[in-house]
């Protein structure tokens, strides 16, 4: 699907007044400059997915590092192995990201849609008021009426042309009748001292390029860029009994104990072994 510019005037735009268009103009201004990471901000009204067609400008050599893509609307969303997901007009962020640590190994890359999660809860924090927790590995989790609801989620993919787009899809305004299931959220729902949007995305991208900064800093290294340290501290995973379903119909069960150098959640077993599980060899992680 091509993406259609925020400019386009369809009376669409503000079919609903509790959730304005974004000011692309304001974004712009307040994110690009000199020295900085963000180098580009696009806003279109609706297409596809923002992952999707930033991996294809990157790939045909029309997206430098910095990019940064934003969507009011997105028909095919995607989660992680695929798994589709779909939001009313302006209800939240949708957006992808362009990035190319050219001065990080390549191993240390897994790292990065952790260090997105720490990203956003941070921005969001400042923002919105709203304490987000982090479900290993790309799930943002908020508190609605006492229970943790999935708020958000992030997607990593390989450009193709030595860059990484990293996706992000936070729910901001949806309401309680608009949950595509009852364990989803959104800022409203937790209590937001703020929903708009505007100052919600300038907040996550600044928190963005701050870490990434430091990693890239660091070599990749977690511990020394401090990225291990706060992302341990705002997992909501670790401490808990959880059960790692992987593929083949098998399954892991244990005590999630910390998130190892590489980005692998470690479990504690009954058994008494601790077991590295990555990203890439899960299908479902779940409490016991």
């Amino acid at each position: 699907m091509t993406p259609r510019d925020a400019s386009d005037p369809s009376p669409s735009r503000w079919s609903d007044l509790d959730r304005p268009p974004l000011n692309v103009t304001a974004l712009r201004r307040g994110l690009v400059r000199e020295g900085g990471l963000w180098r580009r901000v696009d806003v279109v009204q609706r297409t596809g997915s923002t992952n999707t067609d930033l991996v294809a400008l990157a790939a045909g050599g029309k997206a430098d590092e910095g990019a940064v893509l934003v969507a009011e609307e997105q028909t095919a969303a995607r989660g992680r192995l695929d798994r589709q997901w779909t939001a009313p007009a302006r209800s939240g962020l949708f957006f992808s990201v362009l990035l190319r640590p050219v001065e990080v190994p390549v191993d240390r890359w897994g790292w990065l849609p952790l260090l997105t999660g720490v990203a956003v809860a941070t921005g969001l924090s400042r923002a919105a008021g709203v304490d987000t927790a982090l479900k290993w590995p790309n799930d943002l989790l908020v508190t609605v009426d006492g229970e943790e609801r999935k708020a958000g989620g992030i997607l990593a993919e390989r450009a193709g042309d030595g860059g990484v787009v990293v996706g992000v899809g936070i729910n901001v305004t949806l309401r309680a009748d608009e949950l595509p299931v009852p364990r989803a959220g959104s800022l409203a729902l937790a209590g937001a001292v703020s929903t708009d949007r505007d100052p919600l995305l300038r907040g996550v991208l600044r928190a963005l390029e701050d870490w990434y900064g430091r990693w890239r800093s660091a070599g990749g290294d977690p511990a020394v860029s401090g990225l291990q340290e706060a992302y341990a501290a705002g997992c909501a995973t670790l401490g808990r009994m959880v059960r790692a379903e992987l593929p083949g119909d098998r399954a892991l069960v244990g005590e999630a104990v910390a998130v190892d150098g590489d980005g692998r959640l470690v479990l504690a077993t009954e058994e008494g072994a601790r077991e590295p599980v990555g990203a890439g060899d899960i299908v479902h992680l779940r409490l016991a």
